[in-house]
């Protein structure tokens, strides 16, 4: 069974902003893949010289959203992204989960660390 790993990131940004970027093509194209395009709730992501589709499994509005790579035999794995928001200061963080082989997560959570970072910079935080 694949290694669940999850990453907290603050945010300065709007919960309704920073959940259009992370659950529609037009959002998701701005930061995660070069081209996105979705039908039927699954989304097909285009790099370079690659492309990947993933179903969206669920989402709640300006919470959550989830998807599983198609071409991935173990059911029970996910990425998700989560809007996490303080009680108290309002702070807004985005939480990634997704799943990877032992060996792999530090080179997992550092390709995390540099799309979010794109992300950030494109939401102006």
């Amino acid at each position: 069974m694949p290694k669940k790993i999850e990453m907290e990131f603050p945010v300065r940004s709007s919960v309704k902003i920073l959940f259009s970027k992370l659950s529609t093509p037009t959002g998701l194209q701005e930061w995660f893949a070069d081209k996105v395009e979705e039908k039927n709730d699954v989304f097909t992501f285009h790099w370079e010289d690659d492309q990947r589709s993933a179903k969206r499994k669920a989402m709640k509005e300006n919470d959550f959203v989830r998807f599983h790579w198609q071409d991935d035999p173990n059911k029970d794995t996910y990425f998700e992204f989560k809007i996490r928001v303080d009680d108290l200061t309002g702070d807004v963080s985005l939480v990634v989960t997704d799943f990877c082989e032992e060996d792999e997560e530090e080179e997992m959570r550092r390709l995390w660390k540099h799309q979010v970072h794109d992300l950030l910079h494109i939401i102006g935080s």
